[in-house]
């Protein structure tokens, strides 16, 4: 397995995610909305928007698992936020970066992965992504669907958390 490279703006990048004040906020009907959608058009089980945190990958919203983060060193996403478009994984046991990952090898059993980072402020929060248990393709249509949910997420993201009152 290979460890996601830090960015060389990590400082930054990090000040930029921890300035939206959405890190362990509730989840948000206007972020759900965006990843059932995706769900559906992509026919997959797994969908997230995921802040990519100094050690761990947080879920704003997701859809199919149960957890809510996983450690940053395994996550796709942390990939992801290095590329400036979208990266797809076809087969990720066929991909040596993630061929070992324990989330290939284990459950939830990935196979099939395409993140978008997601801009926020110049800088890459995190992403929005689709994943599956089966390997598969990704047309530039999909590519074309999965930029434009990431954008929609984007226009969420750059408003202030909208979170009832405790």
């Amino acid at each position: 397995m290979q460890t996601p490279p830090i960015p060389c703006n990590e400082t930054d990048r990090l000040a930029a995610l921890h300035a939206l004040n959405i890190l362990d906020t509730p989840r948000e009907e206007r972020f759900d909305r965006l990843t059932r959608l995706a769900r559906r058009i992509f026919n997959v089980p797994y969908v997230t928007i995921s802040m990519i945190d100094m050690h761990r990958q947080w879920f704003k919203s997701v859809q199919g698992l149960t957890i809510c983060q996983t450690s940053r060193d395994i996550s796709f996403c942390a990939h992801a936020i290095l590329f400036d478009d979208i990266l797809c994984v076809e087969n990720a046991l066929k991909d040596p970066r993630f061929s070992d990952n324990p989330v290939v090898v284990g459950d939830p059993k990935v196979r099939f992965y395409a993140g978008c980072s997601l801009n926020v402020n110049g800088f890459k929060a995190g992403t929005f992504c689709i994943f599956d248990r089966k390997p598969r393709s990704f047309t530039a249509e999909d590519h074309h669907f999965l930029k434009d949910l990431s954008i929609l997420a984007e226009k969420e993201l750059a408003k202030a958390p909208q979170v009832p009152p405790a």
